[in-house]
């Protein structure tokens, strides 16, 4: 009979009581604390029923419940998971695959937090640049630009002026009214001094420059409290910036509370974090909107074949001859020049077929459905229309729709930085903040651990601290073998096994005690020569003084565990039992699967003989996606074929990121655009392609393996027309057809 006495709670272990979860069959485990403790056996043994669905589930719902009533209504209830009891559990931390954002705002040195700490560091610490001259910006006091003024413009005639206007359109009849309220009868507009008269305003379609004339005074010492006045309240008007207008020379010159370019006059504001984020509305770029790429049209992709028609589907977006109004259009713009619908898209003017993508200022006149009225109207060019199908709150399909006809290229204003002009042009040892963020971890180590020595006294003092907590992080990286990315990597771009080491570096970084981190097997993505690197790191984070418990296969890191719990024997309803526990080579005397395969009992055999394949192949020249280097690969049809190499060498790259698309579009006009190549040949050996790739699946609680294989349709369909068919207790291998996808393991 089970044992069901509760046994002594001591702090140097976890106890799990009546497992029950999933498949688990009602398994006691003792996983001793403040070690490295690896969970392993047969895929769908049950290994994360109890690491993640039992052990972090628990612990989950412990740590909500610590919250008050009221948050809680928020968060829902967390279900209690099926065990009698857990004992000796602290805080959990679950490091599980793929679960980093997807966002093109999410990169690496967000997530690693290193990006927020450089721009901690370029708001304190960098040096301002005018992005017009190039100077170094200054910066001065109210008093020192009284005393610049006594000094520059002695015994002159000056007009003090508050910028109110730079470089905006509008006839800003609203503004000359408050200026004359508050007393004011004089501004310069666009260079010119005007008298503010009633109902005064500009012509609105025009750039203008405004300043409000605050005074006229000559520069004497004698006057220095009239002069005095007059800059304060220039700089309260004038938003901390004045401009001092010579009326002998006819010169101005800007003075600025602020960063300010001593040439033009222009100011920067004071620098925050937020001004060098390009995931704040304050430092993005606005071309991109912090993406650091646009879409653009595709001139191409509108008209694939210029031998055709317009009405015969020359212009892709519109298809075949129909008797809409966009066809009209085209149609009545075309009479215009004594052309029709029929004529081939080659022998029009090319400006004409500017005019028919990117709309025209003329009036064309136009004949509606009946045939009867007419109307006059601007053509507004398919260009314009299927950017604004794509911008608009327009339907998924629709956007689709639009983008097909689109590239994303990188952004013309920012080039690629994301930020605005006044972020990129505050500089450390000659470097803007997305000039460093494009180095790898490597060479950004060198660059911030030279750093100190090249920046003066006062700039050191600010920056210390911060330089030894991007230190730290980004040596965290390099210790788990990723010194190879850069900080503007997307992350959506990463591996699931370079993401679920990010995470731990960050874990590290954060330098948490006492915390339990459960990981689902982060040696996947790895190559073998890295191993050791993420086993140092794991360790690492143990010697702090946490409890790690690995969900793994890998030999090295079962052998390095200082604890090990092997689940099976077999998978499914076969598994869920405790077959063997040990360290090291007690682990090779156990009856399990796994111990076979760790002594050498049982191996893999390489086959005698290999598939000759279909002769054929696909070649792939001059792919230079990510850190491609342009070389030929050849893909022989009809074998099994293996793309292997070094973590981050380019595997993903190659094969996801470049053949997949090209072969996506060809086979399913896919419209996800592949990374660079010159050339692929051997595309017509294909009829079908398929990704499978590591990402989650059916993880709604509507999804079963039922569904997703079809079985569920051939059911429904058999119960439809055998009404009295009664079936029950059907099962797929160790799958039932009703368990959740949501519960089913990478």
């Amino acid at each position: 009979m089970k044992n069901t006495s509760s046994p002594t709670l001591t702090e140097d272990k976890i106890e799990v009581l009546g497992a029950r979860v999933h498949n688990l069959k009602n398994i006691d485990v003792t996983i001793p604390r403040d070690k490295l403790v690896v969970i392993t056996g047969l895929s769908g043994s049950g290994k994360s029923s109890l690491a993640f669905d039992t052990i972090y589930a628990e612990g989950q719902r412990r740590y909500v419940e610590t919250f008050s009533a009221y948050a809680r209504q928020f968060l829902g209830n967390l279900e209690r998971p099926d065990v009698d009891k857990i004992s000796g559990l602290s805080p959990v931390i679950a490091i599980e695959q793929k679960t980093i954002s997807k966002s093109p705002r999410s990169t690496v040195g967000t997530i690693t937090e290193i990006y927020d700490f450089l721009r901690l560091l370029y708001a304190r610490v960098g040096d301002a640049y005018s992005y017009n001259t190039g100077e170094k910006m200054v910066k001065y006091s109210e008093d020192q630009i009284i005393d610049l003024i006594l000094s520059d413009y002695a015994n002159k005639k000056i007009s003090v002026l508050a910028p109110l206007v730079k470089g905006r359109k509008g006839h800003y009849r609203e503004l000359f009214e408050q200026i004359s309220k508050q007393g004011y009868i004089r501004a310069r507009v666009d260079g010119e001094i005007i008298e503010i008269t009633p109902g005064l305003k500009l012509d609105r379609y025009k750039i203008h420059d405004i300043e409000v004339v605050i005074d006229r005074i000559q520069v004497k010492k004698s006057d220095l409290e009239r002069l005095r006045s007059s800059i304060s309240k220039g700089f309260e008007v004038g938003k901390d910036s004045i401009l001092i207008h010579d009326l002998e020379s006819e010169t101005a010159r800007h003075y600025s509370k602020n960063l300010m370019c001593p040439t033009t006059g222009i100011s920067y504001p004071e620098p925050e974090p937020n001004l060098f984020s390009f995931n704040s509305p304050y430092g993005v770029c606005k071309r991109c909107n912090g993406i650091g790429e646009v879409s653009e049209i595709d001139r191409k992709k509108l008209i694939p074949d210029p031998k055709k028609s317009i009405k015969k589907g020359g212009l892709a977006p519109l298809g075949t001859y129909k008797n809409n109004w966009i066809f009209r259009q085209i149609g009545a713009l075309l009479n215009k020049y004594d052309l029709s619908l029929d004529t081939p898209i080659s022998k029009i003017d090319d400006e004409l077929v500017d005019k028919m993508l990117n709309g025209t200022d003329e009036t064309i006149r136009v004949t509606g459905n009946t045939g009867v009225n007419e109307y006059s109207v601007r053509f507004e060019g398919i260009v314009n229309f299927i950017q604004r199908q794509a911008d608009e709150n327009a339907s998924r399909p629709i956007q689709r729709w639009a983008k097909s006809f689109m590239n994303q290229v990188i952004c013309p204003k920012c080039h690629g930085a994301r930020l605005r002009d006044e972020a990129l042009h505050f500089k450390l040892d000659e470097k803007n903040i997305s000039e460093i963020s494009m180095l790898s971890i490597s060479a950004f180590d060198k660059w911030i651990n030279a750093l100190e020595p090249k920046i003066s006294k006062r700039q050191k003092r600010i920056a210390h601290d911060i330089i030894k907590e991007i230190k730290n992080r980004s040596g965290f990286l390099t210790d788990v073998g990723l010194n190879y990315l850069s900080l503007n990597r997307s992350a959506k771009t990463l591996s699931g096994g370079e993401a679920q080491r990010i995470r731990l570096a960050t874990q590290i970084g954060s330098q948490l005690v006492g915390v339990l981190y459960i990981l689902d097997e982060p040696s996947i993505g790895l190559h073998q020569r890295d191993n050791n690197k993420l086993i140092d790191s794991l360790k690492a984070l143990r010697d702090m003084g946490n409890s790690i418990i690995v969900v793994e296969h890998d030999k090295d890191m079962i052998l390095s565990a200082d604890h090990v719990v092997d689940i099976g024997p077999f998978a499914g309803i076969h598994g869920g039992e405790i077959v063997n526990e040990g360290q090291g080579e007690n682990l090779f005397k156990g009856n399990s699967l796994t111990a076979d395969y760790l002594s050498g009992k049982k191996e893999i055999a390489l086959p005698q003989k290999r598939r000759k394949g279909s002769g054929k192949k696909i070649t792939l020249t001059g792919a230079t996606g990510n850190n491609l280097k342009g070389f030929k690969a050849e893909f022989p049809l009809g074998k099994f074929v293996c793309v292997t190499g070094v973590s981050g060498s380019g595997k993903s790259t190659l094969v996801n990121q470049t053949l997949y698309p090209i072969l996506n579009e060809h086979i399913y006009k896919g419209v996800k655009k592949p990374l660079p190549y010159t050339k692929i040949a051997g595309l017509e050996h294909l009829d079908k392609v398929i990704e499978i790739d590591q990402s989650p699946i059916g993880r709604t609680p509507r999804s079963n393996p039922a569904t997703y294989t079809g079985v569920f349709t051939d059911i429904r369909t058999l119960f439809a027309e055998l009404p009295e068919a009664k079936i029950r207790g059907y099962k797929a291998g160790r799958f039932s057809f009703n368990r959740r996808m949501r519960n089913v393991s990478g």
